[in-house]
């Protein structure tokens, strides 16, 4: 069986990686092409594009990479095309994934998008582009399975791999000890995101908020998650050019750890604020992008909430602070009421609980038997 794949950012990697190890357990000789990460070489994928050169969001920041982005498209589609796969798995990316979908299934090539773009928040008229693109929708959360079906849509909830993946307990005596953490002071996490755009817009003021914090609260500490050296060197910059000696931690590739150490957690939105909730942690999340993006993400986004945990339970479980409000004081604020209230923390860990039993459904191997269903294997 022959499967071309492509990802485009880090949390794609992860999601690609499972699939494929799931995939395997049911196809020996299975090959595996695209574009991918780390994790989804690892796990047998022939990367034939690097993948980091996809990772890219806002509407005017992808226009200004379309021409790199569109070559890469047009080379893919001919690559697969003289050489048909069994199937084709675009995972999230859509604005580059779904185009390439629709050419490829327009040739005869079966198709399946992993991860459902956000057209039940924003651009719905984009759910017709999914119709015409993908055979299967794979889609890891209850209320877009619903909203596909009521289009007419094939579609799979295959719930979240991370609910699998991730424990009840996450003990944060041990988590402190493993990143030499204090087992005795409070500690805030800090994740800016996997994106470069991403962390130009908040490691600064996560940072400052932090600084803020520890006014009141000296003994707080403090620890950044980095997603790869790349970020971590942004990170370290922003530190050395603010102040050389604040007493805060950078953390390579253990966002996991971070998360679990910390009584708080200020991350921004996606799949960041989706892993705290899974841990069990509070959190402030928090979002920016460029002020034309906004511009027009306001009046095209239709939801109440743009933060995963809001938005799986229907109501406002954490503070969400967006663009202009992003700035230190309000930040520091809102992370201080979690740490004053530990009831509240209770109540939301129970809600947490919730939404996580509800994502658990094993998702690797559900979405590896909706392929090979649809492939006929």
């Amino acid at each position: 069986m022959r499967i071309g794949i492509v990802a485009g950012e880090a949390s794609g990697d992860r999601l690609g990686a499972g699939l494929i190890a799931a995939l395997r357990c049911r196809e020996d000789h299975l090959e595996v092409e695209g574009v991918g990460g780390a994790r989804m070489e690892e796990a047998g994928c022939k990367v034939l594009y690097p993948m980091d050169r996809l990772a890219v969001m806002g509407v005017f920041e992808v226009l200004g990479r379309y021409r790199e982005l569109a070559a890469t498209r047009a080379r893919l589609a001919e690559h697969f095309l003289s050489s048909p796969p069994d199937l084709f798995v675009g995972i999230d990316a859509p604005e580059f994934n779904l185009v390439l979908e629709e050419r490829l299934r327009a040739a005869g090539v079966r198709t399946v998008h992993y991860v459902s773009p956000q057209v039940w928040a924003w651009r719905p008229w984009r759910v017709r582009r999914v119709a015409r693109a993908v055979d299967l929708m794979l889609v890891l959360f209850p209320f877009e399975e619903n909203f596909y079906q009521s289009h007419g849509i094939p579609v799979t909830f295959v719930g979240h791999p991370l609910a699998d993946e991730i424990a009840d307990a996450n003990d944060k005596e041990a988590a402190r000890a493993g990143l030499g953490l204090s087992p005795d002071r409070p500690v805030i996490a800090l994740l800016p995101g996997s994106r470069s755009n991403e962390w130009r817009y908040h490691v600064e003021p996560f940072l400052q908020s932090a600084l803020e914090l520890r006014k009141t609260r000296p003994d707080l500490q403090c620890a950044f998650a980095a997603s790869g050296r790349e970020g971590r060197l942004y990170i370290e910059g922003i530190l050395q050019r603010l102040d050389p000696e604040i007493p805060i931690k950078v953390f390579e590739h253990r966002t996991r750890e971070v998360i679990a150490a910390a009584d708080v957690v200020l991350t921004v939105s996606g799949t960041a604020s989706l892993e705290t909730l899974l841990v069990g942690r509070p959190m402030v999340v928090s979002y920016r992008m460029s002020a034309l993006s906004y511009l027009v993400a306001r009046f095209l986004v239709r939801v109440p909430y743009f933060s995963l945990p809001n938005l799986l339970a229907g109501r406002r479980l954490v503070p969400e602070i967006l663009q202009g409000e992003v700035e230190p004081r309000r930040l520091a604020r809102e992370v201080s009421r979690w740490l004053d209230d530990p009831v509240a923390v209770e109540d939301l860990k129970q809600a947490f609980s919730a939404i996580r039993l509800a994502l658990r459904r094993q998702a690797s191997h559900t979405a590896a038997a909706a392929l090979f269903d649809l492939a006929g294997k």
